[in-house]
């Protein structure tokens, strides 16, 4: 089974919770702030809000990271 076949589960990753701050997404993936809200731009990664909390889920930061390409 390929990997984008199988569902992806974020505790598989170290996500534990539901929804990351955008200070946090940026811990968790080792990208800074700014790398964080280029990868938003592009269409990579969805933010979602709450007031004015930007909040990232699990399975959206899951989905960023194992769509990122291997280096060679």
């Amino acid at each position: 089974m390929q990997q984008e076949d199988r569902k992806l589960d974020p505790r598989e990753l170290g996500l534990t919770k539901a929804a990351y701050s955008v200070r946090e997404t940026a811990a968790v993936t080792s990208l800074g702030r700014t790398a964080i809200y280029a990868a938003v731009k592009q269409g990579d990664l969805r933010p979602r809000k709450f007031g004015r909390k930007t909040l990232f889920l699990a399975n959206d930061i899951a989905v960023f990271l194992s769509g990122l390409k291997n280096p060679r």
